[in-house]
């Protein structure tokens, strides 16, 4: 007996659908996709295994063994990055003298848990620039492992600088303790700023973090005085070009920032007295600027509490606060390209998105500050083509929020649905 054609291309067909894998399908109210400069309306995002295979107008039914996940109340973007956190660590009373009790093992495992942190709070990738020894490149591996939940981390390893700089953890320290922890991360001249950068090569850095002035919160420095020559610049720069690392410098001070643009920088982290000479540099140069409003605001709160930060610091904290305002507001009304970074580590974990109420509240539009974390961020990475928006192709980095974050910026610290690679990790 033979079957008609008809019923032998039905049963062809259902037994092709069922081979085939299972889809997730999400309803999204609304889309900001972190390349438009509006929200796409009742949207669906379709997902196979660690990536996005399509976006549709209207809501697609679900074909039999598909995942449906109903956002249609909350508005959907590309998973947030964080372009300056340092996760294995969160300032306290106590973070000057910590180094004297905590194992390597100890700066690990508290990274596991502010990396989850920060994960659930809707930051799907971020850089972490500084740690202490390599602890963040075992939270690397531990993460893209399995082992435990966090965002991915592109890590540089322990800050480099010169000797009494910002970078020099023994800063301002008596003679004792200082000859009792030797920096390896210290360099002095060209050569030695060579080697200090193939140095974290070989220790498997992703990128290089430079300190180019003082800083806020190092007993022994002024924030705004330079602490690397051009020529050490130039040869970080140049040396981690090299080996395509890319480079981000701490700067609070202009002429700090300026030897550092000239050198072919790739950000500068804070910028908080960035004249308008520097502005112009920076537009000229390319040069990404990552403000960290986030953590002027904190250490700038925290030293009005007796006792919280030690007076030279607290001292700095309340004159760097208010400049990083006022600087970020110039530099957004010049054009200057903007990279979302909090300096988490200094401020709580996990509170990253505040740093979006900060940008708004000082005239950034919501759609521009949520790009800086989005689109922009993706490109100061050089991850663009894997991340960074919502399309095809690109890796199902996905999170959520209820209602309409460009009408309430608040709203972006209520994450409520959280993928990566395709993997639910809060819903």
């Amino acid at each position: 007996m033979r079957l008609p054609c008809r019923l032998i291309i039905t049963a062809a067909a259902l037994f092709a659908a069922a081979l085939a894998p299972a889809k997730t399908l999400i309803h999204a109210g609304s889309l900001i996709d972190g390349r438009a400069d509006t929200a796409r309306k009742a949207v669906t995002i379709t997902v196979d295994g660690d990536r996005i295979t399509g976006i549709a107008d209207g809501y697609t039914a679900p074909a039999a063994g598909d995942t449906l996940i109903d956002l249609k109340n909350a508005t959907v973007m590309p998973g947030l990055m964080d372009m300056h956190v340092h996760l294995d660590g969160q300032q306290s009373p106590t973070t000057y003298t910590e180094g004297f009790y905590l194992n390597p093992g100890d700066y690990a495992l508290r990274a596991a848990f502010y990396a989850k942190k920060t994960l659930l709070a809707g930051f799907t990738t971020v850089r972490n620039l500084g740690d202490n020894n390599y602890s963040t490149r075992a939270l690397r591996k531990a993460i893209a492992a399995g082992w435990v939940d966090g965002p991915r981390v592109y890590t540089a390893g322990p800050a480099i600088g010169t000797t009494g700089s910002h970078a020099d953890g023994t800063n301002g320290y008596s003679d004792q303790v200082i000859n009792l922890f030797p920096e390896p991360e210290i360099f002095n001249g060209a050569d030695g700023a060579r080697a200090a950068v193939r140095n974290h090569v070989k220790h498997g850095a992703d990128l290089i973090k430079i300190m180019t002035t003082g800083g806020v919160l190092s007993l022994g420095d002024s924030a705004q005085g330079a602490q690397m020559t051009s020529e050490e610049v130039k040869a970080v720069v140049e040396t981690a070009h090299e080996y395509g690392l890319k480079v981000a410098v701490h700067a609070h001070g202009s002429e700090g920032m300026k030897r550092a643009i000239l050198a072919g920088v790739d950000s500068i982290e804070h910028g908080t007295f960035m004249t308008d000479e520097i502005v112009a540099l920076m537009k000229e140069h390319g040069t990404y600027y990552v403000p960290t409003l986030s953590a002027g605001n904190y250490v700038m709160e925290k030293a009005k509490v007796p006792g919280f930060l030690p007076p030279s610091v607290a001292a700095k904290a309340m004159l760097v606060g208010p400049a990083m305002t006022a600087t970020f507001q110039r530099a957004y009304q010049a054009g200057v390209k903007i990279a979302f970074g909090t300096d988490q580590g200094v401020a709580p974990h996990g509170e990253n998105a505040k740093e979006f109420i900060y940008m708004v509240n000082a005239g950034m539009k919501p759609m521009d500050a949520i790009k800086t974390s989005t689109l922009e961020a993706s490109k100061l990475l050089g991850v663009d083509k894997d991340l960074g928006t919502v399309e095809a192709g690109k890796f199902a980095d996905l999170v959520a929020v209820p209602g309409d974050p460009l009408a309430d910026i608040k709203l972006m610290t209520n994450v409520t649905f959280v993928m990566k690679a395709g993997t639910v990790y809060k819903q």
